[in-house]
């Protein structure tokens, strides 16, 4: 649609990294009338790609401010198809680089409604020697800061139907989770953020997970992990421990850079959930857990922080209400989001808990580890009203069995010969280590 003697020429970009070809198809769509980008939001470029590091305000206020940019617009979906409906430029400009690939598709519904609107579609020479994701790449092995780190966890939950966190326990595990993508028909996934699980902590090293590990043991291996990622961790703070003991925890992790700490409604002697004995003399008493949530909050430094409370009453054998009830209460306490556990395979009794809370909390996050029923897949969880997924041991159970087939192997044959198929060549291994080649 012109505006009085000048066209209106569409433009769409993620904005985050600003470099040479974005200002080359600025200025040649100037030429051609006002330019309107439509800047995609968060939400639509999580769906497809990696968090963008700048907030979709922060990108906004860049965008507004380079030369020949006549007007900025939310893009609230991948597709351009719904702004040019609804903003009926005379033109889309984009560069050539469309023509194969993921954006092909999108190319062609492009030319289509553009045909439809009676407009055109510019295509200009994708600018040479500038590649996005080569430079999004040299930006994460740049690092991050604490500070950015602990406010991811918040914004992905804001803009994300389902965050998808995976167990970590070393600097490699890590290194795998940060990079691991699997392009689908529905775009880019990849894991979110990571777990910092003291169940394959304690593993790792050979010991029994029974919470005797103080908070500086457990932050040796955490550092390794942070020293060599980006993505947001969530801690398994067990039982959190004293309330004053835990307040240190949490300023300790905030500081660190940690978005979350989750901390279980239970005392005693540290047991794991899923294959202990009955714990039902074991559960916190409501007034005592929610004031160590409270003293958590209150000892916290930034509103990102985030402390969630995980539910044990199902473990125990309690009832649904039992949950409902303590969930109501923690809340009231300051926990940022629910954890709710469970071993029964069915998955019937987690279900049930995260309808009813749905009625009344709409926005408190629910957190689920589906490790016992793991038929469901993030999308049936969604729908239940989950908003995290923790696959809390898997990289730890998937690396033992590996380890003990090469080195069988190696015993049974008395040469490493029949283990090249098993193992990772030495030079893949130096090109995913950050400097290693």
């Amino acid at each position: 649609m012109e505006q009085g003697t000048q066209k209106v020429i569409y433009l769409g970009m993620r904005g985050d990294i600003i470099h040479p070809g974005i200002i080359n198809i600025i200025s040649e769509g100037e030429k051609h009338g006002q330019v309107l980008v439509g800047l995609l939001t968060d939400t639509a470029i999580a769906q497809h790609k990696r968090l963008p590091y700048l907030s979709y305000e922060q990108r906004k206020k860049v965008i507004e401010n380079i030369k020949g940019v006549s007007r900025v617009v939310a893009q609230e979906e991948w597709s351009y198809v719904p702004n040019l409906r609804k903003y009926k430029p005379d033109a889309i400009i984009h560069g050539d680089d469309w023509k194969s690939g993921l954006l092909q598709k999108e190319r062609e519904d492009v030319f289509a409604v553009m045909k439809e609107l009676g407009g055109e579609v510019i295509e200009i020479p994708y600018t040479v020697g500038v590649d996005s994701s080569a430079l999004n790449e040299a930006m994460r092995s740049i690092g991050t800061t604490p500070n950015v780190r602990l406010k991811t966890l918040r914004r992905l939950i804001d803009i994300k139907p389902m965050v998808r966190i995976m167990e970590a326990h070393s600097g490699l595990s890590g290194l795998i989770i940060e990079h691991l993508e699997v392009t689908k028909a529905d775009g880019l996934h990849s894991f979110d953020g990571m777990w910092s699980s003291s169940l394959t902590d304690s593993a790792s090293k050979g010991k029994p997970d029974i919470e005797a590990v103080d908070l500086t043991t457990r932050l040796q291996d955490l550092t390794n992990i942070l020293e060599c990622t980006t993505k947001p961790i969530i801690f398994d703070g067990d039982t959190g421990g004293k309330p004053e003991h835990f307040v240190f925890t949490v300023r300790t992790l905030e500081r660190n850079g940690v978005s979350a700490v989750i901390i279980e409604d239970k005392i005693g002697l540290k047991k794991n959930s899923l294959f202990g004995t009955d714990v039902r003399q074991e559960l916190s008493l409501i007034p005592e857990f929610c004031d160590k949530i409270s003293a958590g909050k209150r000892a916290q430094v930034t509103k990102d922080f985030m402390i969630i409370a995980r539910l044990e009453s199902l473990i125990a054998g309690y009832p649904v209400s039992d949950a409902l009830e303590r969930a109501k209460a923690y809340i009231a306490a300051g926990a940022d989001g629910i954890m709710i556990h469970s071993k029964e395979k069915s998955g019937a009794d987690i279900k049930a808990f995260c309808e009813q809370f749905r009625t009344e909390y709409t926005h408190v996050p629910i957190v689920l580890v589906p490790t016992t029923y793991n038929q469901f897949t993030e999308k049936e969880l969604a729908l239940w009203g989950a908003n995290i997924i923790i696959y809390a041991n898997h990289m730890l159970r998937a690396s033992y069995p590996a380890m003990l087939n090469v080195a069988k192997t190696i015993l049974e044959n008395e040469r490493s010969l029949e283990t090249d198929p098993l193992c990772m060549p030495i030079k893949q291994i130096l090109e995913l280590i950050p400097g290693g080649k």
